[in-house]
């Protein structure tokens, strides 16, 4: 994984993500989602790109229940970007980077 990126759980999420001064793009992923392994070296990228102005983090679902399913994400990977502890948008599955690249800047 990326250094500009970490992973969050259930526990850690309401700090790292709601009480954000910066705006956070979630991924929600799973080791055995390919597709979530396809967009994972843009992620990186991105969150290289955007450090310091957007953070963007991950969370298992397999390891982390309760979160996804609060936010009604049922298929992976789902993108959620979070301002102000508020949903702006999001996206779900594997998408173009361009796409991803245009959800993150509705944070900014």
């Amino acid at each position: 994984m990326a250094e500009n990126m970490k992973d969050v759980s259930d526990d850690t999420f309401e700090s790292v993500v709601l009480e954000s001064d910066t705006p956070v793009l979630i991924d929600f992923w799973a080791t055995w989602c390919a597709p979530c392994k396809a967009i994972a070296p843009t992620l990186e990228e991105l969150a290289k790109d955007y450090d310091g102005k957007v953070k963007i983090v991950k969370m298992n679902v397999d390891d982390n229940p309760s979160t996804p399913g609060k936010y009604g994400v049922r298929g992976i990977p789902t993108l959620i970007l979070f301002k102000g502890g508020e949903i702006v948008d999001q996206l779900v599955g594997a998408i173009p980077k361009a796409q991803i690249k245009d959800l993150v800047e509705k944070g900014l």
